[in-house]
Order: structure tokens, then C-alpha cells, then sequence
């Protein structure tokens, strides 16, 4: 008579569950474990994080209701139907903020605009957008970015093709957008791009900082508290880069403070100036978290969509011959230089902004946004939301939804945002939504295109870009959609 022992019963207990529980879910995209819940399958999926919850949205009609390990209460309504999200954004926008589970995520943003709910967000918006709409601005931005790409880009990219190196154009655009932010908000420039690609500490955190803070979100709180608290594993990461970027942040508004006049422009000392010098004057915390706002949009999405842009662009050479033919056609003559285009010669580039429109709904900068409920709530699709539960709506699902952007949504297709007459077709924000929707629409859109158009034209015109053959493009899981493994180029002059 054979005995089994306790560890084989155990073990035969367990191969049970196992089975059960996938015979009952193998029709479903996401298993629902014992005491695990939802969490190992989402941990599996990880590196494949973006096309897995889009095939879960796409099997479960655009919305689906994750549940974390058992006594973590974590809970997370995925949804990429567009009625949600103008539903969130914007017509129960009042009902949906960042809450509680976002501030302590990305509790270093601090007080500022993407952080903020009610009336510090209102009182955020206000103050920047008073700066932002100003014409000044926009030719502070325009002059701005095309001096750097004078000085830096055009320089960097001419050794690279005179000494036939092989280019990572995401580290260049990462370099370029961190100098050029750095220089709009806080007046200085780093130099991070220059022909020896210099390692910039400053640059070096932020990159490190937001591939980090991403796992927040689905690790359960009472673990990355843990680790935050004996500073271990990624948490240790975290302190050590937000330690530097404070630093340079307050560094800066000290300088600032001590120049009453300065003559160069510069975000930080327009909003000094704004608020004046009396009861209404703003503190040195108001500013760092102003500025650490600004500079993780202004550096990591635009250097972002950059990048899948030239990527998307040199796979299809129809497109880039089209759009380096409409540039050549807005030069004052066929010879001219890029400068000859201006502010003006940039917004007759309608081909130019389709294709950076479909790279933008194809890779948004932002794949995914996070909200959370006041109150209980029943969303378009009829899920019950209760209150204080997140909500994330995937911006990278919502561009590969068929019922907006058709059965060939897929594809790169610069066209579909072109009308008969050759404007620009306008889409709701709810459904191209890489710039947000509703109230908490991106206040820098405008601005956004005026940097990645010079950028663009500049480098079309000039050079010819060839990805490296058989390099490997992969989305970087992070709370900014980068490339893993960068984008090896070869860049080549281009006659004229």
C-alpha cells in the first residue's frame, strides 16, 4: 500500500488548483488567481505590456475590471472606449482627478499641474496658461529651439555622417528636448548634446526616475512603501535620482531670485514676474514643482513621438519623400536654407503635421492616464465605478480602435488626417488623445508642434536616416512610451 506523503498531497492539491483554475479562465485574456488574483498574469505580460491590455480591451468591448492580490484592495478599471474617456475628461470631469493612489505614486511631481485636483490645478492652469498664450512666447520657443538645433543638432549629426558613426536617435532627441527645456523653464543650458555626448547627471535621473516610478502602479502599495522605507531594490533608485533633480532645481531658482532683471527669458522668472513680489509672490516649492511639471513634458514626450516618428518615416520612404518634397515646396527657393522657413513657413507643412499626428496616435508619448473617482459612478459602457477607484484609460488602445480609425488602423497613414480641401482634419480630443482631453488638455500643443516640425524639417532636409538593419524595435515599459533598446540609425547628408 503506497502512502503519500503531506508535501505530495500538497504538491497534488496545488497541480489541482492550477488546472482548475485555467480550464475556467482559458477562454478569458487575464486569469483570476487565489489570493494572486489578476497580478501574475499581468507580471508575465510585463515586457509586452501595451499589446496585452490591448487585447484584453479589444475582448472585453474596450473595458475590463483588474483585481490585484487578495487583502491589497487594488482595483483597476482598464478602459479604451472613447465615450469613457470624453465621459471622464470631460463630462463628469468634476467626479475624476488624480486622487489619493496617484499623488503618493508620483508624489515628487509635488504640487504641480499634473498632480493637482480642484482649485490648485485651477489655479496652475490659470497662472500658465496667462504665460502660455502670449504671441512672445511662442517666438521665445521658435527662436529658442532653432538656435539649439543650430548650434548642437546640426553640428552633432555632421560628425556623425563625416565619420560614418552609427547614431542613437532617441539618446540624441532625449539630449536635444532635455537642453531645450532646460534653457525654456530654468534659463540654462546643459550641454547634455554635444559631439562627445557628455553623461549629464541631471539628464541621467530623469531618464532612470520614469522607467522606475512606472511599476507603482501595479506593484500592491504596502511593498514599494516597504522598499521606499529601507531603501532597497528600485524605491533606493528613486531617492537617489529625485535627490539630484532637486538639486538642480532649487539651485536654479536661487539664481533667479538673486537677479532681479535678467535679460534672457526664461518660464521660471515669467512666472516670478507674474506673481510679483508682494502677499501674491510665489515660494520656492511652488516653482520646483512648477518646473520638474514642465520639464518632464517637455523633454520626454516630444523626444518620444520624435522618435517613432523617424522611425516610422525612414520604414516608409514614400512618405518621407513626401513630406521632404512639401518642405522644399515652402522654401522661398529650391536651394533655400531651413531657416528661410520661419514660424509662418512651418504651419503651411500639412503633410508634415499629419504624419506627426499619426506617429502621436500610433505611440502616444503618455501610453496610459490615470484617474480615480470621487464618487460612485456608471461609465457609458455600464461598469459600476465605485468611488476612489482608479480608472486608467489606455491612450495607446484608443488609436488602434477600428471604429474610430478604421480596419486599416494599423498603419502608418499620414493621409487620413489630411481633408479633400488640404487642411487638417479635426478629430475630438476624446479620440485622439495624446494631448489629453477636456479641461486637462495639454496647454503646450501648440508649442509641442513648433519644436517637433523645425526639429523634423531640419533633419529631413538635411540627412537621409537608415535604421541599423535587424535592430530590434521594442516599446520600453515606462511612464513614457521610449524604445528599449534606442533607435541605431546611420545618418547620410543629403544633396539638395
Amino acid at each position: 500500500m503506497t502512502i503519500f506523503s503531506i508535501g505530495e498531497i500538497l504538491l497534488g492539491v496545488l497541480i489541482f488548483i492550477v488546472i482548475y483554475y485555467w480550464r475556467i479562465n482559458r477562454s478569458t485574456p487575464m486569469t483570476k488567481w487565489p489570493v494572486l488574483g489578476m497580478l501574475p498574469g499581468l507580471m508575465h505580460n510585463m515586457s509586452n505590456n501595451y499589446e496585452y491590455i490591448n487585447l484584453i480591451l479589444k475582448q472585453n468591448n474596450g473595458t475590463f475590471i483588474f483585481e490585484g492580490p487578495w487583502l491589497t484592495n487594488l482595483k483597476i478599471v482598464y478602459t479604451s472606449d472613447p465615450m469613457n474617456v470624453q465621459h471622464i475628461t470631460s463630462t463628469k470631469f468634476e467626479n475624476y482627478g488624480k486622487g489619493d493612489k496617484f499623488r503618493e505614486i508620483f508624489e515628487f511631481l509635488g504640487e504641480g499641474i499634473f498632480r493637482s485636483d480642484f482649485h490648485k490645478w485651477k489655479y496652475n492652469r490659470t497662472l500658465l496658461h496667462s504665460i502660455f498664450k502670449q504671441e512672445n512666447f511662442k517666438v521665445f520657443i521658435y527662436k529658442t529651439v532653432a538656435k539649439k538645433v543650430d548650434s548642437s543638432l546640426l553640428v552633432f549629426l555632421d560628425h556623425a555622417c563625416k565619420q560614418g558613426l552609427q547614431v542613437d536617435l532617441q539618446d540624441v532627441f532625449h539630449r536635444l528636448t532635455f537642453d531645450n527645456i532646460c534653457s525654456i523653464v530654468l534659463g540654462f543650458d546643459p550641454n547634455c548634446l554635444s559631439i562627445e555626448l557628455p553623461e549629464v547627471e541631471y539628464e541621467r535621473a530623469f531618464s532612470q526616475y520614469e522607467e522606475a516610478i512606472f511599476y507603482r502602479i501595479f506593484k500592491p502599495k504596502f511593498l514599494w512603501k516597504l522598499q521606499k522605507w529601507l531603501k532597497i531594490g528600485v524605491e533606493k533608485n528613486i531617492i537617489k535620482n529625485e535627490k539630484i533633480l532637486d538639486q538642480m532645481l532649487y539651485a536654479s531658482i536661487k539664481s533667479k531670485r538673486k537677479i532681479q532683471y535678467q535679460q534672457q527669458f526664461n518660464l521660471l522668472s515669467a512666472l516670478m514676474k507674474e506673481t510679483g513680489d508682494g502677499k501674491n509672490s510665489i515660494d520656492d516649492m511652488f516653482l520646483r514643482d512648477t518646473a520638474i511639471n514642465l520639464l518632464g513634458a517637455g523633454r520626454d514626450t516630444i523626444s518620444s513621438c520624435l522618435t517613432w516618428f523617424f522611425w516610422l518615416v525612414a520604414t516608409h520612404p514614400f512618405i518621407e519623400a513626401k513630406i521632404l518634397e512639401e518642405i522644399k515646396e515652402n522654401l522661398p527657393s529650391r536651394d533655400g536654407n531651413w531657416k528661410d522657413l520661419g514660424m509662418e513657413g512651418l504651419t503651411k507643412l500639412i503633410y508634415l503635421h499629419g504624419a506627426l499626428c499619426e506617429a502621436l496616435r500610433l505611440y502616444p508619448p503618455v501610453p496610459y492616464e490615470l484617474q480615480s473617482s470621487w464618487k460612485s459612478d456608471v461609465l457609458p459602457s455600464g461598469h459600476k465605478i465605485k468611488s476612489n477607484t482608479m480608472i486608467i484609460y489606455s491612450l495607446y488602445s484608443v488609436g488602434r480602435v477600428e471604429e474610430i480609425w478604421g480596419e486599416d488602423c494599423l498603419e502608418f497613414k499620414p493621409e487620413r488626417w489630411i481633408s479633400k480641401k488640404g487642411g487638417i482634419i479635426h478629430v475630438p480630443s476624446y479620440k485622439f488623445i495624446a494631448f489629453n482631453a477636456g479641461p486637462r488638455t495639454c496647454l503646450g500643443k501648440e508649442l509641442s508642434f513648433i519644436e517637433m516640425k523645425i526639429i523634423a524639417a531640419i533633419i529631413l532636409l538635411n540627412y537621409h536616416i537608415k535604421v541599423v538593419e535587424c535592430h530590434p524595435i521594442i516599446p520600453c515599459v515606462s511612464e513614457v512610451l521610449h524604445m528599449k533598446h534606442g533607435l541605431k540609425v546611420m545618418v547620410n547628408k543629403r544633396s539638395i
